[in-house]
Protein backbone atom coordinates (compact mmCIF):
# COMPACT_ATOMS: atom_id res chain seq x y z
CA UNK A 1 0.00 0.00 0.00
CA UNK A 2 1.42 3.52 -0.78
CA UNK A 3 1.64 6.50 1.70
CA UNK A 4 1.47 9.57 1.49
CA UNK A 5 3.41 12.10 3.75
CA UNK A 6 2.54 15.63 2.52
CA UNK A 7 5.05 18.33 3.87
CA UNK A 8 7.98 17.93 5.16
CA UNK A 9 11.17 19.53 6.40
CA UNK A 10 11.86 21.64 9.84
CA UNK A 11 9.10 23.95 10.77
CA UNK A 12 10.06 27.48 10.13
CA UNK A 13 11.93 26.01 7.13
CA UNK A 14 13.40 28.44 4.81
CA UNK A 15 10.68 29.72 2.28
CA UNK A 16 8.48 27.70 3.74
CA UNK A 17 6.72 30.60 6.45
CA UNK A 18 5.53 29.86 10.24
CA UNK A 19 3.89 26.67 10.83
CA UNK A 20 0.76 26.64 12.49
CA UNK A 21 0.85 25.18 15.93
CA UNK A 22 -2.05 22.89 16.92
CA UNK A 23 -2.58 21.88 20.25
CA UNK A 24 -3.10 17.75 20.35
CA UNK A 25 -1.91 14.64 22.69
CA UNK A 26 0.45 12.02 21.37
CA UNK A 27 1.55 8.65 21.93
CA UNK A 28 4.17 6.49 20.73
CA UNK A 29 3.25 3.29 18.83
CA UNK A 30 4.24 -0.17 20.49
CA UNK A 31 3.22 -3.48 19.61
CA UNK A 32 0.27 -4.85 22.00
CA UNK A 33 -2.21 -7.60 22.36
CA UNK A 34 -5.09 -7.05 20.14
CA UNK A 35 -8.63 -8.72 20.92
CA UNK A 36 -10.78 -8.38 17.69
CA UNK A 37 -14.78 -8.22 18.54
CA UNK A 38 -17.81 -8.52 16.70
CA UNK A 39 -20.91 -6.40 18.17
CA UNK A 40 -24.02 -7.61 18.12
CA UNK A 41 -27.61 -6.60 19.92
CA UNK A 42 -29.71 -9.02 21.13
CA UNK A 43 -32.72 -9.73 23.83
CA UNK A 44 -33.13 -11.56 27.30
CA UNK A 45 -34.90 -14.43 26.63
CA UNK A 46 -36.00 -17.45 29.47
CA UNK A 47 -33.08 -20.52 29.08
CA UNK A 48 -34.83 -23.65 27.78
CA UNK A 49 -36.29 -25.89 30.49
CA UNK A 50 -37.46 -22.84 32.64
CA UNK A 51 -40.01 -21.29 30.58
CA UNK A 52 -43.78 -23.19 30.41
CA UNK A 53 -46.56 -22.61 28.30
CA UNK A 54 -49.72 -23.66 29.04
CA UNK A 55 -52.61 -24.42 26.57
CA UNK A 56 -56.95 -24.73 27.03
CA UNK A 57 -57.23 -28.63 27.25
CA UNK A 58 -60.68 -28.06 25.52
CA UNK A 59 -62.25 -25.92 23.81
CA UNK A 60 -64.21 -23.41 26.39
CA UNK A 61 -64.48 -20.00 27.20
CA UNK A 62 -62.20 -17.94 29.67
CA UNK A 63 -63.97 -17.67 33.07
CA UNK A 64 -61.96 -15.97 35.08
CA UNK A 65 -58.10 -14.39 34.32
CA UNK A 66 -56.10 -14.03 37.77
CA UNK A 67 -52.81 -12.52 36.67
CA UNK A 68 -50.86 -10.13 34.61
CA UNK A 69 -48.28 -10.25 32.34
CA UNK A 70 -45.44 -9.37 34.37
CA UNK A 71 -46.85 -10.57 38.03
CA UNK A 72 -44.89 -13.18 39.74
CA UNK A 73 -46.52 -16.19 40.67
CA UNK A 74 -45.85 -19.39 42.83
CA UNK A 75 -45.80 -22.87 41.19
CA UNK A 76 -49.97 -24.39 41.56
CA UNK A 77 -50.98 -20.82 41.38
CA UNK A 78 -53.95 -20.26 39.78
CA UNK A 79 -53.30 -18.57 36.30
CA UNK A 80 -56.47 -18.81 34.07
CA UNK A 81 -59.84 -20.43 34.91
CA UNK A 82 -62.33 -21.53 32.27
CA UNK A 83 -66.04 -21.87 32.43
CA UNK A 84 -66.37 -25.10 34.42
CA UNK A 85 -69.92 -26.05 33.21
CA UNK A 86 -69.02 -28.11 29.83
CA UNK A 87 -65.87 -29.83 31.40
CA UNK A 88 -68.01 -31.19 34.31
CA UNK A 89 -71.16 -32.20 32.09
CA UNK A 90 -68.00 -34.40 29.74
CA UNK A 91 -66.41 -35.70 33.16
CA UNK A 92 -69.80 -37.01 34.62
CA UNK A 93 -70.98 -38.15 30.98
CA UNK A 94 -67.58 -40.45 31.07
CA UNK A 95 -68.15 -41.46 34.61
CA UNK A 96 -71.34 -42.58 34.01
CA UNK A 97 -70.20 -44.74 30.92
CA UNK A 98 -67.89 -46.32 32.58
CA UNK A 99 -70.02 -47.54 35.06
CA UNK A 100 -72.41 -48.82 32.92
CA UNK A 101 -69.11 -50.86 31.19
CA UNK A 102 -68.42 -52.48 34.36
CA UNK A 103 -71.68 -53.82 35.19
CA UNK A 104 -72.24 -55.06 31.57
CA UNK A 105 -69.03 -56.22 31.60
CA UNK A 106 -69.13 -58.01 35.12
CA UNK A 107 -72.69 -59.96 33.64
CA UNK A 108 -71.08 -60.65 30.23
CA UNK A 109 -68.28 -62.40 32.45
CA UNK A 110 -70.98 -64.60 34.76
CA UNK A 111 -72.82 -65.68 31.57
CA UNK A 112 -69.68 -66.58 29.29
CA UNK A 113 -68.52 -68.69 33.25
CA UNK A 114 -71.51 -70.58 32.91
CA UNK A 115 -71.41 -70.86 28.96
CA UNK A 116 -74.74 -68.77 28.32
CA UNK A 117 -72.66 -67.20 25.99
CA UNK A 118 -69.62 -67.45 23.99
CA UNK A 119 -66.15 -66.14 25.32
CA UNK A 120 -66.15 -63.64 22.73
CA UNK A 121 -68.62 -61.61 24.37
CA UNK A 122 -66.90 -61.59 27.60
CA UNK A 123 -63.74 -60.04 26.07
CA UNK A 124 -65.68 -57.28 24.14
CA UNK A 125 -67.47 -56.30 27.22
CA UNK A 126 -64.16 -55.83 28.68
CA UNK A 127 -62.29 -54.24 25.68
CA UNK A 128 -65.62 -51.61 26.26
CA UNK A 129 -64.58 -51.39 29.83
CA UNK A 130 -61.39 -50.45 28.96
CA UNK A 131 -61.83 -47.80 26.63
CA UNK A 132 -64.41 -46.12 29.01
CA UNK A 133 -62.06 -46.40 32.08
CA UNK A 134 -59.34 -44.09 29.49
CA UNK A 135 -62.00 -42.26 28.17
CA UNK A 136 -62.97 -41.10 31.91
CA UNK A 137 -59.71 -40.44 32.90
CA UNK A 138 -59.49 -37.82 30.02
CA UNK A 139 -62.48 -36.25 31.57
CA UNK A 140 -60.97 -36.20 34.83
CA UNK A 141 -57.78 -34.69 33.15
CA UNK A 142 -59.16 -32.34 30.77
CA UNK A 143 -61.82 -31.13 34.00
CA UNK A 144 -59.00 -30.78 36.05
CA UNK A 145 -56.61 -28.82 33.80
CA UNK A 146 -59.48 -26.56 33.03
CA UNK A 147 -57.95 -24.24 35.99
CA UNK A 148 -54.72 -22.84 34.25
CA UNK A 149 -51.97 -23.67 37.16
CA UNK A 150 -48.48 -22.30 36.86
CA UNK A 151 -46.24 -25.30 37.19
CA UNK A 152 -43.24 -23.66 38.00
CA UNK A 153 -42.22 -20.30 40.14
CA UNK A 154 -41.44 -17.26 37.90
CA UNK A 155 -42.70 -14.38 36.11
CA UNK A 156 -45.76 -14.10 33.88
CA UNK A 157 -44.31 -13.15 30.18
CA UNK A 158 -47.06 -13.57 28.00
CA UNK A 159 -51.11 -13.88 28.50
CA UNK A 160 -53.58 -13.81 25.65
CA UNK A 161 -56.33 -14.84 27.47
CA UNK A 162 -59.56 -12.54 27.44
CA UNK A 163 -62.48 -12.36 30.03
CA UNK A 164 -65.32 -14.20 28.18
CA UNK A 165 -63.66 -15.18 25.27
CA UNK A 166 -63.95 -18.50 23.19
CA UNK A 167 -60.36 -20.58 23.07
CA UNK A 168 -59.16 -23.35 21.01
CA UNK A 169 -56.94 -26.10 22.57
CA UNK A 170 -54.06 -25.22 20.16
CA UNK A 171 -54.03 -21.34 20.86
CA UNK A 172 -51.52 -20.68 23.77
CA UNK A 173 -52.90 -18.76 26.64
CA UNK A 174 -50.29 -18.19 29.43
CA UNK A 175 -46.81 -18.31 29.47
CA UNK A 176 -44.31 -18.15 33.17
CA UNK A 177 -40.78 -17.93 32.81
CA UNK A 178 -38.46 -18.54 35.76
CA UNK A 179 -36.20 -14.81 36.28
CA UNK A 180 -33.17 -16.79 37.47
CA UNK A 181 -32.74 -18.74 34.72
CA UNK A 182 -32.56 -16.44 31.07
CA UNK A 183 -29.83 -16.20 28.55
CA UNK A 184 -28.78 -13.56 25.84
CA UNK A 185 -29.85 -14.16 22.32
CA UNK A 186 -27.87 -12.40 19.77
CA UNK A 187 -28.04 -11.55 16.02
CA UNK A 188 -25.12 -11.87 13.90
CA UNK A 189 -25.06 -11.84 10.06
CA UNK A 190 -24.89 -15.22 8.44
CA UNK A 191 -21.16 -14.54 7.79
CA UNK A 192 -20.07 -13.51 11.13
CA UNK A 193 -21.59 -16.73 12.57
CA UNK A 194 -18.97 -18.48 11.10
CA UNK A 195 -16.15 -16.73 12.80
CA UNK A 196 -18.35 -17.44 16.69
CA UNK A 197 -17.01 -20.14 17.95
CA UNK A 198 -18.82 -22.11 21.38
CA UNK A 199 -16.73 -20.68 24.37
CA UNK A 200 -16.21 -17.43 23.44
CA UNK A 201 -16.27 -14.82 26.21
CA UNK A 202 -18.76 -11.81 25.86
CA UNK A 203 -19.01 -8.65 27.37
CA UNK A 204 -22.42 -7.36 27.94
CA UNK A 205 -23.42 -4.28 28.07
CA UNK A 206 -27.29 -2.37 28.54
CA UNK A 207 -28.81 -0.97 25.32
CA UNK A 208 -28.18 -0.89 21.95
CA UNK A 209 -24.54 0.01 22.04
CA UNK A 210 -21.10 -0.58 23.69
CA UNK A 211 -21.24 2.55 25.64
CA UNK A 212 -24.25 1.62 27.39
CA UNK A 213 -23.93 0.29 31.29
CA UNK A 214 -21.49 -2.54 31.90
CA UNK A 215 -23.93 -5.71 32.74
CA UNK A 216 -21.52 -8.55 32.84
CA UNK A 217 -19.43 -11.38 30.89
CA UNK A 218 -21.07 -13.94 29.87
CA UNK A 219 -19.65 -17.20 27.30
CA UNK A 220 -21.20 -18.62 23.90
CA UNK A 221 -23.04 -21.43 24.96
CA UNK A 222 -24.64 -22.27 20.75
CA UNK A 223 -24.54 -20.94 17.60
CA UNK A 224 -27.70 -21.65 15.71
CA UNK A 225 -26.99 -23.71 12.04
CA UNK A 226 -30.19 -21.57 10.57
CA UNK A 227 -30.73 -18.34 9.27
CA UNK A 228 -34.04 -16.58 10.68
CA UNK A 229 -36.56 -16.15 7.77
CA UNK A 230 -37.60 -12.94 9.52
CA UNK A 231 -34.63 -10.98 10.46
CA UNK A 232 -31.94 -12.73 8.07
CA UNK A 233 -30.00 -12.95 10.90
CA UNK A 234 -28.36 -16.41 13.00
CA UNK A 235 -29.05 -16.64 16.95
CA UNK A 236 -25.86 -16.67 19.24
CA UNK A 237 -27.17 -17.39 23.06
CA UNK A 238 -24.85 -16.46 25.62
CA UNK A 239 -24.74 -17.42 29.40
CA UNK A 240 -23.63 -15.14 31.95
CA UNK A 241 -22.91 -17.07 35.13
CA UNK A 242 -23.14 -13.74 37.46
CA UNK A 243 -24.25 -10.27 36.60
CA UNK A 244 -23.82 -7.01 38.07
CA UNK A 245 -27.73 -6.63 38.07
CA UNK A 246 -30.61 -9.03 37.37
CA UNK A 247 -31.22 -9.27 33.40
CA UNK A 248 -34.66 -8.88 32.59
CA UNK A 249 -36.62 -11.16 29.86
CA UNK A 250 -37.48 -8.96 27.16
CA UNK A 251 -34.13 -6.12 27.38
CA UNK A 252 -32.31 -5.05 25.02
CA UNK A 253 -28.66 -6.09 25.73
CA UNK A 254 -25.07 -5.13 23.29
CA UNK A 255 -22.37 -8.36 23.35
CA UNK A 256 -19.23 -7.51 22.20
CA UNK A 257 -17.83 -11.34 21.09
CA UNK A 258 -14.31 -12.14 21.46
CA UNK A 259 -12.95 -13.63 18.19
CA UNK A 260 -9.29 -14.19 18.67
CA UNK A 261 -7.03 -12.25 20.31
CA UNK A 262 -3.28 -10.90 18.22
CA UNK A 263 -0.52 -10.42 20.48
CA UNK A 264 1.70 -8.37 18.75
CA UNK A 265 -0.57 -5.89 16.86
CA UNK A 266 0.03 -2.25 15.75
CA UNK A 267 -3.02 -0.83 17.82
CA UNK A 268 -3.93 2.80 18.10
CA UNK A 269 -7.32 4.74 19.59
CA UNK A 270 -9.89 5.39 17.62
CA UNK A 271 -9.55 9.00 18.45
CA UNK A 272 -5.85 8.60 16.10
CA UNK A 273 -8.55 7.82 13.10
CA UNK A 274 -9.12 10.33 10.62
CA UNK A 275 -11.93 9.48 8.06
CA UNK A 276 -10.67 10.20 4.16
CA UNK A 277 -12.71 9.22 1.79
CA UNK A 278 -13.17 5.49 1.86
CA UNK A 279 -10.51 4.84 4.20
CA UNK A 280 -8.66 6.55 7.04
CA UNK A 281 -5.53 8.40 7.67
CA UNK A 282 -3.42 9.15 10.71
CA UNK A 283 -0.86 12.25 11.53
CA UNK A 284 2.55 11.10 12.52
CA UNK A 285 4.66 13.40 14.44
CA UNK A 286 8.63 13.50 13.32
CA UNK A 287 11.45 14.34 15.76
CA UNK A 288 10.86 18.34 15.01
CA UNK A 289 7.51 18.09 16.62
CA UNK A 290 5.94 17.95 12.62
CA UNK A 291 2.86 16.50 11.52
CA UNK A 292 2.78 14.65 8.79
CA UNK A 293 -0.56 12.96 7.36
CA UNK A 294 -0.51 9.47 6.31
CA UNK A 295 -2.64 6.90 4.63
CA UNK A 296 -3.31 3.77 7.33
CA UNK A 297 -5.43 0.51 6.36
CA UNK A 298 -7.24 -0.59 9.30
CA UNK A 299 -8.01 -4.13 10.12
CA UNK A 300 -10.39 -4.74 12.95
CA UNK A 301 -11.97 -2.56 15.63
CA UNK A 302 -12.98 -2.51 19.13
CA UNK A 303 -15.10 0.10 21.18
CA UNK A 304 -12.30 1.88 21.82
CA UNK A 305 -9.25 1.11 19.71
CA UNK A 306 -8.47 -0.60 15.93
CA UNK A 307 -5.91 -2.69 14.88
CA UNK A 308 -3.61 -0.94 11.81
CA UNK A 309 -2.77 -3.49 9.41
CA UNK A 310 -0.23 -1.27 7.16
CA UNK A 311 1.07 2.28 7.36
CA UNK A 312 2.60 2.47 10.39
CA UNK A 313 5.17 1.16 12.34
CA UNK A 314 5.92 0.93 16.02
CA UNK A 315 8.32 3.55 17.63
CA UNK A 316 6.32 5.95 15.49
CA UNK A 317 4.75 9.08 17.43
CA UNK A 318 1.12 9.66 16.86
CA UNK A 319 -1.27 12.11 17.27
CA UNK A 320 -4.81 10.81 19.07
CA UNK A 321 -6.84 13.40 20.71
CA UNK A 322 -6.68 16.70 18.64
CA UNK A 323 -5.84 14.74 15.19
CA UNK A 324 -9.25 15.79 13.45
CA UNK A 325 -8.04 19.16 13.46
CA UNK A 326 -4.79 18.40 12.76
CA UNK A 327 -2.92 20.08 9.74
CA UNK A 328 -0.14 18.43 7.50
CA UNK A 329 2.69 19.90 8.61
CA UNK A 330 1.20 21.81 11.28
CA UNK A 331 3.65 22.05 14.18
CA UNK A 332 2.60 20.14 17.09
CA UNK A 333 2.18 21.34 20.67
CA UNK A 334 1.49 18.18 23.23
CA UNK A 335 -1.05 18.33 25.65
CA UNK A 336 -1.60 16.04 28.91
CA UNK A 337 -3.58 13.67 29.28
CA UNK A 338 -6.32 16.24 31.17
CA UNK A 339 -5.64 18.55 28.84
CA UNK A 340 -3.39 21.22 30.07
CA UNK A 341 0.13 22.27 28.10
CA UNK A 342 2.54 18.85 29.01
CA UNK A 343 5.01 19.64 30.73
CA UNK A 344 8.92 18.85 29.21
CA UNK A 345 10.18 15.69 29.14
CA UNK A 346 14.14 15.34 28.80
CA UNK A 347 13.99 14.99 25.14
CA UNK A 348 12.71 18.39 25.05
CA UNK A 349 15.76 20.65 25.36
CA UNK A 350 17.26 18.97 22.75
CA UNK A 351 14.62 19.45 20.39
CA UNK A 352 14.22 23.22 21.25
CA UNK A 353 18.04 23.50 20.45
CA UNK A 354 17.53 22.07 17.07
CA UNK A 355 14.48 24.90 15.64
CA UNK A 356 16.89 27.42 16.89
CA UNK A 357 18.03 29.60 13.75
Amino acid sequence: MSCKAKGGGDAGGEGGGAKPVVSAQTIVVAPQAFTETLGAIGTVVPRAGHVATLMAPGAGRVANVNVRVGQAVQADQPLVELDQAPFTASLQSAEAALAAAERANERQQRLADSGIVPRKDAEAAATDVARARGEAAAARRASQLSILKSPIAGVVTHMSATLGASVDPAQPLVEVSDPRSVDVLLNVTPSDAGRVTPGAKVSLSAGQSGGGQPVGVGSVVDVSGTVDTATRSVAVRVQAATTRRPLRIGETIFGAISLGTRPNAIVIPLDALVPEGEGYKVFVVDANGVAHERDVRVGAKSSSAAEIVDGLKAGERLVTYGAYGMQDSAKVAPLSANGSPAKATPEAPAAAKREQP
